[in-house]
């Protein structure tokens, strides 16, 4: 595996490499990171799509954040990881020179599109990635079809995204046995996520359906990930050893990871805080780092 690069963190050393895999080294009984390794950044409310149970509430009229004059961008260590998405963060006008940036002060960028942005707008997104703009690609599912299958195979570092509740088991057979990555998100009972739920009682169904038939699905992808809220709603530790546990888990949210909304400059410890729990944007990403950990 090549090595994009390695940094110390607190007590721990980390690697990150270009496939995706990153490595934590400690010689203590816990890692404690000083920085934030990895920050979920929203970069726009603007969409188009009009998804219904989106947890952002974005619409074509929404609003894009000032990403260029961002104080604490200055503040971030190199090989920090980006999670940029939206809203759609195509639609920002200032999204390559935001690229360009983090790319000259060798911050990893990743980027969250959605299924049908990802189809019009494939030649652009192989550009960012053969210019080394992005590193990682996730791709929100709408509909899983050969079509789609063919062109994210084109993306060596291209994640499928998809939600429990939301995925169905016909679509996962679909994109099963295709040497595929797939991370399941947890589904977001927040703004439009809750009314969405409310109104469709299959989103329970989809969830135990997924949830009963995890452990057959997971050896039929070339890597299954989840993010915190999906590790609970599944049950995702019961298919683990208590080694393999202790291996993969990456951490609760705020350990090592936080989410910052550029649209209304805020941050958390995650994207579904509530209004209490989001704090003004600071000039440096240490100090804000700071007030999440102190939410543990």
């Amino acid at each position: 595996m090549k090595l994009l690069g390695s940094y110390i963190n607190g007590n721990y050393h980390t690697a990150i490499y270009a496939d995706g895999t990153k490595i934590r080294e400690t010689e203590d009984d816990e890692f404690i990171a000083d920085f934030p390794e990895n920050i979920d950044v929203k970069i726009t409310n603007q969409c188009d799509m009009g998804c219904p149970m989106c947890h952002e509430d974005s619409k074509p009229d929404g609003k894009h954040g000032d990403i260029m004059n961002a104080k604490f961008i200055d503040t971030l260590r190199p090989y920090t990881e980006l999670a940029i998405g939206g809203g759609n963060a195509l639609a920002h006008p200032d999204l390559l020179p935001f690229l360009k940036k983090l790319r000259d002060k060798h911050i990893i960028a990743n980027l969250t599109v959605n299924q049908t942005h990802f189809m019009q707008n494939k030649e652009f997104l192989m550009t960012l990635t053969k210019q080394k703009l992005i590193y990682g690609l996730g791709v929100s599912l709408n509909k899983a079809s050969r079509e789609f299958i063919d062109a994210i195979k084109c993306f060596d570092n291209a994640v499928i995204h998809v939600i429990n509740g939301l995925i169905t088991y016909g679509e996962l057979e679909i994109l099963a046995d295709n040497d595929l990555k797939m991370l399941i998100l947890g589904y977001k009972e927040f703004r439009r996520g809750k009314e969405f739920k409310a109104r469709n009682p299959y989103i329970e169904g989809n969830q135990i359906g997924l949830k009963e038939s995890l452990k057959d699905l997971i050896p039929r992808f070339k890597v299954v990930s989840f993010d915190n809220l999906a590790i609970e709603q599944l049950d995702v530790k019961s298919l683990m050893t208590e080694e393999q546990w202790n291996e993969f888990y990456m951490g609760d949210d705020g350990n090592f990871t936080m989410y910052i909304d550029m649209v209304t400059e805020t941050f958390a410890k995650n994207s579904i805080a509530a209004l209490d729990k989001r704090y003004a944007l600071l000039d440096t990403i240490d100090d804000m780092f700071y007030i999440v950990k102190g939410e543990r």
